[in-house]
């Protein structure tokens, strides 16, 4: 069977555009890939969604748009998509479970994921006291003296949440100004159990099974020191996850899809919504926002597919 839309990642505009096309009554599939929800979804506490003046967790959230997206028809598959197919319509699609899927129309939501800092001992010791998720580890540091690098909202929020375990956070950054949001940076000032590491990078990561201690550079002296830590976590940005469309897709320098302003790639009939493209805002409500937007654009899509067929392969792909 031929689907008219099927949505690729399960973050906010992945469950958005989810919801958008099942209420426009096109039965749309969603590829939820390896982790459902997400970013959000390894988020703690998310004050800044509206309609939850009280906050929620990232967990209940992407929970709620799922069901909200299932409530009207969607279907949920958990699976990875492998390889794509975009030269030919339909578009064909494989799973890492070794699905086979075609598609009239597809939306590109697969977000993008924590990138790593690449210093010797990061990649033995992940898992072992290295982390990338608060929510996900925050519980096995209870008493413990950890560090975050990084200076944006996530450092922050997920620091924040950290001291509820740990005994003492370092925020490790490399200028001597913080990024993020000043209501954050407040909170984070007014925390006894923060220390602030300032104009500092990590050379390496030690750690005989597990962490134990990071080799710090001050950027502007050249001087190394050691921070004695039982943890450290990572928040100095992303990656998109794009690399699936490499050779079939246009993308920036640092592999973000292009699309113009509704949302279009360079092939008819296939959307980007949420940070797989945009490399600006970064927030879970305008990720929502795109997944709106490329649910619409798809339904605009299908229906001049119905009446007019598929442009002409010299229009569709030059």
């Amino acid at each position: 069977m031929t689907e008219n839309v099927i949505v690729i990642g399960s973050g906010p505009a992945g469950l958005t555009a989810a919801l958008y096309t099942a209420r426009a009554n096109l039965n749309p599939l969603l590829i939820s890939g390896n982790e459902f929800g997400g970013q959000i979804a390894l988020t703690n506490e998310v004050e800044n969604y509206p309609g939850f003046p009280d906050g929620i967790t990232g967990p209940e959230l992407t929970e709620l748009m799922k069901q909200q997206a299932e409530k009207f028809g969607a279907r949920l598959e958990v699976d990875h998509v492998s390889k794509v197919n975009l030269q030919t319509h339909p578009f064909t699609l494989e799973t890492e479970n070794g699905a086979h899927y075609q598609a009239k129309s597809l939306i590109i939501a697969t977000g993008a994921s924590p990138r790593r800092l690449g210093v010797p001992g990061e990649l033995e010791l992940t898992g072992r006291g290295v982390s990338y998720c608060a929510t996900c580890d925050g519980f096995f540091f209870r008493g413990k003296e950890i560090a975050v690098v990084g200076g944006g909202d996530s450092a922050l929020q997920e620091g924040l949440f950290l001291t509820r375990f740990a005994s003492r956070v370092h925020i490790v950054h490399r200028r001597n100004a913080l990024r993020a949001q000043p209501i954050l940076q407040a909170r984070a000032r007014e925390n006894p159990k923060i220390n602030f590491v300032w104009d500092s990078i990590v050379e390496e990561i030690k750690g005989n099974g597990s962490v134990n201690a990071l080799q710090l550079v001050n950027v502007r002296t050249g001087a190394k020191s050691e921070l004695p830590v039982q943890g450290l976590f990572v928040y100095i940005g992303h990656i998109p996850n794009t690399q699936l469309f490499v050779g079939q897709l246009d993308m920036d320098e640092e592999g973000y899809l292009k699309v113009d302003e509704r949302l279009h790639t360079k092939i008819p009939g296939v959307f980007a919504a949420g940070e797989a493209h945009d490399h600006i805002f970064k927030q879970a409500v305008v990720s929502a926002g795109f997944g709106c937007m490329a649910a619409m654009e798809a339904e605009k899509f299908l229906a001049t597919l119905e009446h007019e067929g598929y442009p002409t392969p010299e229009k569709a792909f030059a």
